[in-house]
């Protein structure tokens, strides 16, 4: 019997403060705001449950930043459930490191660097396009090893879910589908935006991209 089409649930973690003023946030441990526990609450309500699209018995792991506002998060998703999905908190997902743009809104960054652009220039004292690149590569190849055992042997369960942050689930996207990195500046991920990859013609050679920004509401 030919066996479900596995996917991949991405989802950014709900607003900040940081967020929602526009800086960036890599390294810095900062809390949801309460607008953004309600985001959450939110989509789970909506998204997250027996016989809805992330039903955690078809989750065969859950990938987690451990930055606090995507573990709460996380947290937040399944805490209306009786347990919590297997997962792992590591920091291959974590977000992009911005280096000596850490806390800067991008007008503060171009007034140091004019025409400074992430994907193409990275940030000094961060991670280079390369580096990120290298990251991603590397957890979109741990994602197909899961889905390949599922659809291939039987092994474990459909989906895998990652908990992570803006610019990382932009380039997550963008090399899912063997773009470029930087063709993720074209994909908007809104807080407590989930996406939703998967693969067309019943192969694992054919990614896709088959949601984005499921139920999100821009802040």
């Amino acid at each position: 019997m030919a066996r479900a089409v596995p996917r991949l649930f991405l989802v950014r973690h709900g607003e900040t403060e940081w967020s929602r003023n526009g800086r960036h946030t890599g390294r810095t441990d900062i809390c949801l705001t309460p607008h953004g526990e309600a985001q959450v609450r939110a989509q789970a309500a909506v998204l997250v449950g027996e016989g809805r699209p992330i039903d955690p018995k078809n989750i065969c792991t859950a990938i987690v930043s451990p930055r606090i506002r995507a573990h709460r998060t996380f947290h937040l998703l399944f805490e209306h459930l009786p347990k919590f999905p297997d997962h792992q908190i590591t920091e291959d997902v974590r977000e992009w490191d911005y280096g000596e743009y850490e806390g800067l809104v991008r007008q503060e960054i171009v007034v140091k660097n004019p025409g400074w652009d992430i994907w193409k220039s990275g940030c000094p004292g961060g991670e280079s396009v390369e580096e990120m690149q290298t990251r991603v590569d590397r957890v979109i190849a741990e994602v197909r090893d899961y889905h390949r055992k599922w659809f291939e042997e039987g092994e474990g369960s459909r989906d895998v879910l990652i908990v992570a942050h803006g610019h990382f689930n932009r380039a997550m996207i963008a090399r899912w589908n063997n773009f470029d990195l930087a063709l993720g500046n074209y994909f908007s991920v809104e807080p407590g935006g989930v996406a939703v990859m998967s693969y067309k013609h019943h192969s694992l050679d054919e990614p896709v991209l088959d949601a984005l920004n499921l139920y999100a509401h821009e802040t």
